[in-house]
């Protein structure tokens, strides 16, 4: 991706300054890595597994049952792609706590780094767009992240933020792999019991 310039391991603490602000839902893999370190894997983020395409409409539901929080769905690319309809689904519910992050390397880096549909013609917010979500953005350089945080904490949602990064590793972060030990301490920060 010839116009990514941003370390997706320097984006999300750049991104949410106070991330205990928020309910974080994220994707697979390097997502949930990248979460992970930005929460120091906190009650207040819920990781998904062995779940592709799952973490947008999965952070549907919570924005939706908590309408006082501002909730953020981190996910990759790939695994936005498994779900793009989702997207459709987030437009015509509205909801305007949530927020989705991209993060964007156009490759599967989980399966051996190889070239994903975003590296080619598939552009992400244009999709957003289409599904009826009004409010998108992308960035590509460091020098726009603070664009981002504005986007980010502006008007109602949904919001739309396709980060397009560098193809470098992920946060090396060991997160909990416990679903359980992880769905309840989520549910305790979901209702404020934390």
């Amino acid at each position: 991706m010839s116009d990514a310039k941003i370390d997706r391991r320097e984006l999300l603490p750049q991104l949410f300054e106070n991330p205990d602000d928020y309910l974080f839902v994220s994707g697979l893999a390097g997502a949930a890595k990248d979460t992970s370190a930005l929460t120091d894997d906190g009650d207040n983020l819920y990781t998904m597994a062995g779940t592709m395409g799952a973490a947008v409409p999965m952070g549907l539901g919570v924005a939706l049952n908590a309408p006082d929080r501002k909730v953020v769905v981190v996910t990759g690319d790939g695994e936005l792609l498994m779900g793009i309809g989702s997207l459709v689904t987030v437009a015509s519910m509205a909801p305007a706590n949530l927020s989705i992050v991209c993060i964007d390397n156009a490759q599967h880096g989980e399966t051996g780094g190889q070239s994903g549909h975003t590296g080619k013609s598939t552009d992400l917010e244009t999709m957003a767009k289409g599904a009826g979500i009004a409010a998108t953005m992308t960035i590509t350089d460091p020098g726009r992240i603070k664009g981002g945080v504005e986007f980010l904490a502006s008007g109602t949602g949904p919001r739309f933020l396709n980060v397009r990064v560098t193809d470098g590793a992920p946060s090396a972060y060991k997160r909990n792999m416990d679903p359980a030990a992880c769905r309840h301490r989520f549910r305790n920060a979901f209702l404020g019991n934390g």
